[in-house]
């Protein structure tokens, strides 16, 4: 078992500590207390699989609650990175007692390299789990990718979602793609690193990316798919947004409360995207995100996610600012807000840092560990997890796999 780490070296845990003092946050077990009038409590962060300098890092760490008659567990799944979009093969591993120890990651079986067509590798990354209540089952979703001597292949191949699934047994299916015959996904649809909704009636809502083959810019849909803990099959398609900007819109991430459903979406024109559905399939004419004063947030090419409570709406995401303007893609530190519903902004006052820049963002940013990306999960009715696997691109790629806790003021009333 791997055992919660104390500190990765004294100097990080210092600048930490003090960045954590600038921001109202908390190490150590050493928590600020928040507004009394905000949910959040407090958040205090950890790493949960130290890195080592010239190792590669643990790679879109990403979890799901399983309930059961034993109690919970939580299951997540990562990958290592070894270069632009290089990935090796996807694991998994499970914890007992809330992510404070793991057990050793181990392969997915058929989520590693393979040969393909042309003298090509097929890979799988960006692979999200997800608990399935209606089969007790896991369905961990991501998508094809293409190398050719372990350098990412441009153009790439038709790209489609690669499914697996872990029955209540513990076993693991063969991988599966989620197929679509549709002319405007004839180059790529996936679902890679989204949020999905699992429905009460045991149907998945996805959403989905996707683009031509003589386009360069990617759309955006949701699909309503059936799942019987084996197959996965598309049964509706909802409406379409378009923004015809480089490469368009990535990486949709969904939720639901109160009965409406919220999309966000990663862009490349120094934005991101809101848009609300009443259904998860109609969706309204998209939105950048801006501040309740109506100011835009500046995002570069960085997916968003949300984090939901039964009495409140928060977004987690990156944005520029005047400490990170040289970081890449100002992929650090990674912030939260509180979205006010009737007007899809951010609440200023309400920002928070989950996870804080390490180093020197201003004269070194090159040193500064990315976190673009990352996920969102309830893991108790009293907590939520953002995980994060930390990549330094000019030391080898290594970092920490992170754990940010966000302890909730009231219970949430979404779990359990």
């Amino acid at each position: 078992m791997m055992g919660p780490a104390s500190s990765s070296t004294s100097t990080r845990r210092l600048f930490l500590a003090q960045t954590a003092g600038l921001a109202g946050i908390a190490l150590g077990g050493r928590r600020t207390q928040a507004k009394t009038s905000d949910l959040i409590a407090s958040i205090t962060h950890e790493a949960a699989i130290p890195g080592r300098p010239g190792t590669p890092a643990w790679f879109h760490p990403r979890a799901c609650l399983i309930s059961s008659g034993q109690g919970n567990e939580v299951l997540a799944t990562l990958q290592t990175i070894h270069g632009s979009d290089v990935f090796g093969p996807v694991h998994w591993m499970t914890s007992h007692d809330m992510g404070r120890t793991w057990a050793a990651p181990a392969p997915i079986p058929g989520l590693g390299r393979s040969p393909a067509a042309d003298g090509l590798e097929a890979g799988v990354c960006d692979v999200v789990p997800e608990f399935h209540p209606a089969t007790r089952s896991v369905l961990a979703i991501g998508h094809d990718v293409f190398y050719r001597n372990n350098v990412l292949a441009r153009p790439q191949p038709r790209r489609k979602p690669v499914y697996v699934v872990r029955s209540a047994d513990g076993a693991w299916t063969a991988p599966r793609r989620l197929e679509w015959d549709d002319p405007r996904a004839s180059a790529i649809h996936s679902c890679g690193c989204s949020q999905r909704i699992m429905t009460a009636g045991g149907d998945v809502l996805i959403p989905l990316t996707f683009g031509a083959t003589d386009r360069e810019d990617r759309s955006i849909t949701s699909v309503l798919c059936s799942f019987d803990g084996r197959s996965l099959q598309i049964r509706r398609v909802g409406g379409v947004l378009e923004h015809r900007v480089k490469r368009g819109l990535l990486e949709p991430s969904l939720t639901v409360l109160d009965g409406r459903y919220y999309m966000t979406i990663r862009a490349e024109d120094d934005r991101g995207y809101v848009s609300t559905s009443p259904d998860g399939l109609a969706w309204e004419p998209m939105r950048p995100w801006c501040w309740d004063d109506g100011e835009p947030l500046a995002m570069s090419s960085t997916q968003q996610h949300w984090l939901t409570h039964s009495d409140g709406l928060y977004l987690v995401y990156t944005r520029k600012t005047d400490e990170n303007a040289r970081v890449v893609r100002w992929r650090s530190p990674l912030f939260l807000a509180r979205v006010d519903r009737s007007s899809l902004r951010l609440i200023r006052s309400t920002e928070r840092i989950v996870l804080p820049v390490v180093g020197d963002a201003r004269t070194d940013p090159a040193r500064v560990p990315l976190m673009g990306n990352f996920h969102v999960v309830n893991a108790s009715p009293e907590e939520s997890w953002v995980t994060v696997g930390e990549n330094r691109p000019k030391e080898a790629w290594w970092g920490d796999f992170l754990l940010a806790r966000i302890l909730w003021s009231r219970p949430n009333r979404l779990v359990g």
